[in-house]
Protein backbone atom coordinates (compact mmCIF):
# COMPACT_ATOMS: atom_id res chain seq x y z
CA UNK A 1 0.00 0.00 0.00
CA UNK A 2 1.47 3.42 -0.99
CA UNK A 3 1.26 6.44 1.54
CA UNK A 4 -0.75 9.24 0.67
CA UNK A 5 1.70 11.97 0.28
CA UNK A 6 -1.03 14.59 -0.20
CA UNK A 7 -1.95 14.09 3.43
CA UNK A 8 0.54 16.40 5.91
CA UNK A 9 2.55 15.59 8.89
CA UNK A 10 1.10 17.34 11.74
CA UNK A 11 3.54 19.13 14.30
CA UNK A 12 1.95 20.10 17.37
CA UNK A 13 4.21 22.66 19.15
CA UNK A 14 2.89 22.88 23.12
CA UNK A 15 5.77 23.94 24.64
CA UNK A 16 6.90 27.28 25.82
CA UNK A 17 10.05 28.36 23.65
CA UNK A 18 12.69 28.58 26.79
CA UNK A 19 11.11 25.60 29.28
CA UNK A 20 13.62 22.91 27.82
CA UNK A 21 14.89 21.66 24.82
CA UNK A 22 11.15 20.23 22.82
CA UNK A 23 10.70 24.10 20.77
CA UNK A 24 14.21 23.65 19.55
CA UNK A 25 14.17 20.50 18.92
CA UNK A 26 10.48 20.08 17.21
CA UNK A 27 12.10 23.11 14.90
CA UNK A 28 14.98 21.29 14.15
CA UNK A 29 13.10 18.38 13.12
CA UNK A 30 10.58 20.35 11.11
CA UNK A 31 13.40 21.82 9.02
CA UNK A 32 15.16 18.58 8.66
CA UNK A 33 11.83 16.56 7.46
CA UNK A 34 11.68 19.61 4.71
CA UNK A 35 14.63 18.99 3.59
CA UNK A 36 13.36 15.53 2.22
CA UNK A 37 10.02 16.85 1.27
CA UNK A 38 8.04 16.14 3.70
CA UNK A 39 4.28 18.12 3.50
CA UNK A 40 4.62 19.24 7.11
CA UNK A 41 2.11 21.72 8.99
CA UNK A 42 2.80 23.37 12.35
CA UNK A 43 0.38 24.15 15.23
CA UNK A 44 0.52 25.96 17.82
CA UNK A 45 -0.96 25.62 21.20
CA UNK A 46 -1.19 26.28 24.61
CA UNK A 47 2.05 27.75 25.77
CA UNK A 48 3.68 26.78 22.18
CA UNK A 49 1.94 30.43 21.09
CA UNK A 50 4.94 31.88 23.09
CA UNK A 51 7.78 30.90 20.22
CA UNK A 52 5.65 33.09 17.82
CA UNK A 53 6.49 36.10 19.97
CA UNK A 54 8.95 38.82 18.35
CA UNK A 55 9.95 40.59 21.57
CA UNK A 56 11.92 37.48 22.96
CA UNK A 57 15.38 38.14 25.01
CA UNK A 58 16.69 34.78 25.54
CA UNK A 59 20.33 36.14 25.87
CA UNK A 60 19.80 36.67 29.64
CA UNK A 61 19.54 33.12 29.64
CA UNK A 62 21.95 31.99 27.39
CA UNK A 63 19.45 31.40 25.08
CA UNK A 64 19.21 31.27 21.16
CA UNK A 65 15.92 32.76 19.88
CA UNK A 66 13.40 30.66 18.90
CA UNK A 67 11.63 33.42 16.53
CA UNK A 68 14.66 33.55 14.65
CA UNK A 69 14.68 30.45 13.70
CA UNK A 70 10.89 30.11 12.86
CA UNK A 71 11.52 32.79 10.62
CA UNK A 72 13.44 30.29 8.24
CA UNK A 73 10.39 27.94 8.15
CA UNK A 74 9.31 29.46 4.56
CA UNK A 75 12.76 29.22 3.36
CA UNK A 76 12.63 25.59 3.93
CA UNK A 77 8.59 24.93 2.51
CA UNK A 78 6.81 25.53 5.45
CA UNK A 79 4.13 27.87 5.19
CA UNK A 80 1.08 25.82 6.67
CA UNK A 81 1.67 27.19 9.80
CA UNK A 82 -1.41 27.59 12.76
CA UNK A 83 -2.48 28.83 16.04
CA UNK A 84 -4.99 27.79 18.43
CA UNK A 85 -7.03 30.98 18.49
CA UNK A 86 -8.33 30.04 22.30
CA UNK A 87 -4.71 30.11 23.13
CA UNK A 88 -3.68 33.93 21.67
CA UNK A 89 -6.84 34.88 23.35
CA UNK A 90 -5.69 33.36 27.06
CA UNK A 91 -2.65 35.42 26.47
CA UNK A 92 -4.10 38.47 24.77
CA UNK A 93 -1.29 38.21 21.74
CA UNK A 94 -2.35 40.07 19.15
CA UNK A 95 -1.06 39.82 14.80
CA UNK A 96 1.26 42.56 15.23
CA UNK A 97 3.61 40.50 18.27
CA UNK A 98 4.02 37.43 16.32
CA UNK A 99 6.95 36.95 14.01
CA UNK A 100 5.07 35.02 11.01
CA UNK A 101 1.78 35.29 9.38
CA UNK A 102 -0.22 32.39 10.89
CA UNK A 103 -3.70 30.75 10.48
CA UNK A 104 -5.52 30.93 13.60
CA UNK A 105 -8.03 27.87 14.16
CA UNK A 106 -10.86 26.86 16.50
CA UNK A 107 -10.87 23.64 18.30
CA UNK A 108 -13.30 22.10 15.57
CA UNK A 109 -10.68 23.14 13.12
CA UNK A 110 -7.64 21.64 15.23
CA UNK A 111 -9.88 18.04 15.34
CA UNK A 112 -9.79 18.20 11.82
CA UNK A 113 -6.29 18.80 11.48
CA UNK A 114 -5.65 15.86 13.57
CA UNK A 115 -8.07 13.60 11.47
CA UNK A 116 -6.12 14.57 8.06
CA UNK A 117 -2.91 14.29 9.05
CA UNK A 118 -0.36 11.26 8.09
CA UNK A 119 1.03 11.29 11.27
CA UNK A 120 1.14 13.93 13.87
CA UNK A 121 3.94 14.63 16.18
CA UNK A 122 3.78 16.31 19.68
CA UNK A 123 6.12 18.72 20.94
Amino acid sequence: MTPNTNKPLLVILSQSPYNGSLAREAIDYCLAAAAFEQHIQLLFIGDGVLQLLTEQRPESISQKNVAKTLSALPIYGIDKLFVDQEALDRYGLSDEQLCLPISKVTPSQMADMLANATHTLNF
